[in-house]
């Protein structure tokens, strides 16, 4: 059985950790939801995702999207390589918005 969760540091930054696929996304929609509420800039680490596919991508994406729609911004941080390699073959990274150390997924620094 897969899953993940999503838990605050505080002062904007959360956390993902586990897998990311078609068992346990759904759940993280409300804790999403949850993260999206309020103001300000959010910033998620997902440096303890193990595993993803594209059901893990399409989160981000509907989060990314939410909080264009709240006016936040929600930088990502330390994407696994699965999600950098998705992301590229959809044709998305340039809309991932990547902290410096994530760098990888786009072409150019």
């Amino acid at each position: 059985m897969s899953g993940a969760t999503l838990a605050s540091r505080g002062e904007g930054s959360f956390v993902l950790e586990g897998i990311l696929d078609f068992d346990s996304v759904a759940s993280l929609l409300t804790d999403g939801e949850r993260m999206l509420a309020g103001s300000g800039h959010l910033d998620l680490d997902l440096g303890a995702v193990h595993e993803a596919n594209s059901a893990g991508l399409a989160l981000l994406l509907e989060w990314l999207d939410l909080a264009r729609q709240r006016k936040r911004t929600l930088r990502l941080h330390n994407l696994p390589d699965s999600l950098v390699r998705l992301a590229a073959l959809a044709n998305v990274s340039d809309i991932l918005p990547l902290d410096g150390d994530s760098s990888r997924a786009q072409d150019s620094p």
